[in-house]
């Protein structure tokens, strides 16, 4: 593709690594051999791996073979085999020590990539990634070991010297519906035989093949109304956000394996409205990946602690020449597919949930950010977001999001069937009442100058949230009485508060943010910004970086995964959640801790740092269903955009939301000074909201 002589190349490349895989011992000595040599029979594997795929070898497999094959693609890092494994940086810089420990952790795991490159028959980054291995392997062949610095040189002009080609790819993944890998798995399979998750390379568990055999058991009449949820949902995005959408024709659906049976349909349902898929996995490799958070379709991770440990792997080449060359491949990207670009509706996004909440460790041995690092991760993150807006226009795009649950759920398949019903059930509520509902809430709300919101048993919450002057009260509003359309399940109202006045402290017991636990999480905002946060998930919160400093791994922690490396962000978004159908059903299943923000913001207030929920949009008029324009659309960080647009977003939107046991008041306030509450302790006081009670008393 890249080059005529690439397949010559990479029969070089894998003739040098069985070199290398059997007589390593005899060029290189000490701590490196057991490493070189196992990396070499990976690669060994992969291309074994690249010949049975090649040859449609898999199709004759049996089940129980594909599930072999599986588990020996991934079973070095899997489970407590992690271990003792390369990719685990501690375990690499406990063999090899930290100077070489580290980088070569890296490696292996950006190596291991070559799984997927196998499965979507990618030669180029195949072929350059042995390369990559056997570079860094001449490197040790010396008779001194090498500089730490050449090792680095290679990383980084590997990563640099490719990105025009990695990050193009990646942008046409997103972009050209010809490129149809994940399209004609989820279309042209047979979803009654099994066999067909293992096609993707994926690693493949209970969770997947459950999820399959339980949607196949489902009539294609729920099937159908599942995808229309989602589908229909997705439409009405554009309906209400007064957007075009016969001038879209590209959808980009994102899934976890296991879910083919709705996406097929919902492709089905897609094509209706004029629109073609775009399928892409969650990125590999090293350039493309965004932390530790999966964009694309994905399956169980293998580990999580990895992917934790090597969320910050850029460490070893960011600086500021790689990110005018990153940004500049990305324009160039998006300058070649501008057309389907402008095409583009946005993402229709299954989420799942239902995994064993993952509290990661925090190694020290793990690549970091340094501060400056943190900084141009900043700027890359904000200057990119504003080139893709430049060809995806926010005020022209949409999206939707609906979550389901995973057999890990539950002890049980009947029970995950039955959170499955509930789920489907809380997906489905009824959107004329919860209309009238949260109208009578957004109808006191617009009266006031601001909201109190106070924490009992044991929260320490005290918040208050000002609000935008309504007016004209029989055209204007500045609460979204937010229903079933992109944001499912129905089940709240929101705005964007005006930062200035707004102040006081954020605190949540307990809550998972981006799958990662937070114990008696605490924010403190001063005029909408954060001033400090804190939490109670590290005992021993002090801990020392490489020069020496001092950092607060509770801090740092809250820094790296809410505040994605800025040193403050506003408060974007201020809402009640009405969903106390989802609150109720959690706590029945006792499954809280393992629900997606998606639904968990629907069950309680929440606040939002970072942007507001209509970045990029805001000039576009938005009306609730009574027909009055929402005008809370920016803050004063957003409207920014007209002079200083670089200071205007942030790329971030977390929502930290607090449950209704913990909440003692949520009070309106008015510019007379007189109070209309809205929740207290836990229970709609509200006149005409009442009936939101009703499940906690069936529950009684």
């Amino acid at each position: 593709m890249y080059d005529d002589n690439l397949e010559e190349r990479y029969n070089l490349a894998i003739d040098r690594v069985q070199e290398i895989a059997a007589y390593c011992d005899k060029e290189i000595s000490g701590e490196f051999v057991s490493y070189f040599r196992n990396v070499a029979k990976f690669i060994l594997k992969m291309d074994n791996l690249k010949s049975i795929v090649n040859k449609n070898a898999q199709d004759k497999m049996s089940m129980e073979e594909l599930q072999l094959l599986n588990r020996s693609l991934y079973s070095d890092v899997a489970d407590e085999n992690y271990e003792t494994s390369f990719a685990n940086p501690e375990y690499s810089v406990s063999v090899m020590g930290e100077l070489y420990g580290r980088i070569l952790s890296f490696l292996y795991v950006e190596i291991r990539a070559m799984i997927v490159y196998a499965y979507e028959k990618r030669l180029f980054d195949l072929t350059v990634t042995a390369e990559l291995f056997l570079e860094i392997y001449c490197l040790f062949t010396a008779d001194v070991r090498p500089k730490y610095k050449e090792i680095l040189d290679t990383v980084y002009w590997f990563v640099s010297d490719y990105s025009d080609i990695t990050i193009e790819d990646r942008v046409a993944e997103q972009l050209d519906v010809n490129k149809t890998f994940a399209t004609d798995i989820v279309m042209k399979s047979d979803l009654e035989d099994l066999r067909y998750l293992y096609k993707y390379g994926e690693y493949i568990t209970s969770n997947e093949i459950e999820t399959a055999k339980y949607l196949n058991s489902l009539p294609q009449s729920e099937i159908d109304a599942m995808a229309s949820t989602y589908t229909e949902g997705f439409r009405m995005g554009f309906v209400l956000g007064n957007k075009d959408l016969s001038k879209k024709s590209i959808v980009n659906i994102r899934y976890c394996v296991g879910f083919e049976r709705i996406v097929r349909a919902a492709i089905r349902q897609f094509e209706q409205m004029g629109l073609k898929p775009s399928i892409y996995r969650a990125a590999v490799n090293t350039i493309n990946k965004r932390m530790n958070s999966k964009v694309g379709y994905y399956s169980t991770s293998p580990n999580k602690q990895m992917d934790y440990d090597h969320r910050f792997d850029n460490a070893l080449y960011l600086d500021g020449d790689f990110v005018n060359r990153k940004l500049g491949a990305l324009k160039a990207a998006y300058e070649k597919y501008k057309v389907e670009a402008s095409h583009f509706a946005g993402p229709a996004v299954i989420e799942v949930f239902g995994e064993k909440p993952f509290e990661p460790i925090n190694k020290k041995e793990a690549l970091k950010l340094d501060e400056r690092q943190q900084k141009l991760s900043v700027k890359y993150d904000s200057e990119s977001g504003r080139l893709v807006n430049t060809y995806i226009k926010g005020e022209e795009r949409s999206f939707t999001i609906i979550a389901y649950p995973i057999p890990e759920i539950a002890s049980d398949i009947e029970d995950y069937r039955k959170i499955f019903a509930d789920t489907v059930r809380i997906n489905t509520l009824d959107y004329n009442r919860y209309k009238e509902i949260q109208q009578n809430i957004i109808d006191v709300l617009d009266r006031a100058e601001y909201v109190k919101v106070k924490g009992c048993n044991g929260n320490k919450t005290d918040m208050k949230v000002c609000l935008m002057a309504v007016e004209n009260h029989d055209t204007q509003t500045i609460f979204e009485n937010c229903l079933a359309d992109v944001n499912i399940p129905l089940g709240e109202v929101f705005t964007s508060p005006k930062l200035k006045g707004t102040e006081g402290v954020l605190n949540v017991s307990r809550v998972y943010l981006n799958e990662l636990q937070y114990r008696n999480l605490t924010i403190h905002f001063k005029d909408g910004m954060v001033t400090e946060y804190t939490c109670d998930n590290f005992d021993n919160s002090i801990d020392v970086d490489e020069n020496g400093n001092a950092l607060n791994k509770n801090k740092s922690y809250i820094k790296e995964n809410v505040l994605f490396n800025h040193d403050t962000l506003p408060i974007g978004e201020f809402a009640i959640g009405t969903n106390t159908t989802a609150y109720v059903m959690a706590n029945k299943y006792n499954i809280v801790d393992k629900l997606p923000i998606l639904i968990v913001e629907k069950m309680g207030p929440h606040f939002a740092v970072g942007d507001t929920c209509y970045t990029w949009a805001e000039d576009i008029a938005v009306f609730n269903p009574d027909g009055k324009e929402i005008i809370s659309r920016d803050n004063e960080i957003t409207l920014q955009r007209k002079t200083e647009p670089e200071k205007a977003y942030f790329n971030c939107h977390t929502d930290i939301t607090i449950p209704y046991d913990e909440i003692g008041e949520i009070s309106a306030v008015m510019p007379d000074g007189s109070v209309t509450e809205i929740i207290r302790n836990g229970r709609f006081v509200l006149a005409g909201t009442e009936e939101l009670n009703r499940p906690f008393e069936d529950e009684e």
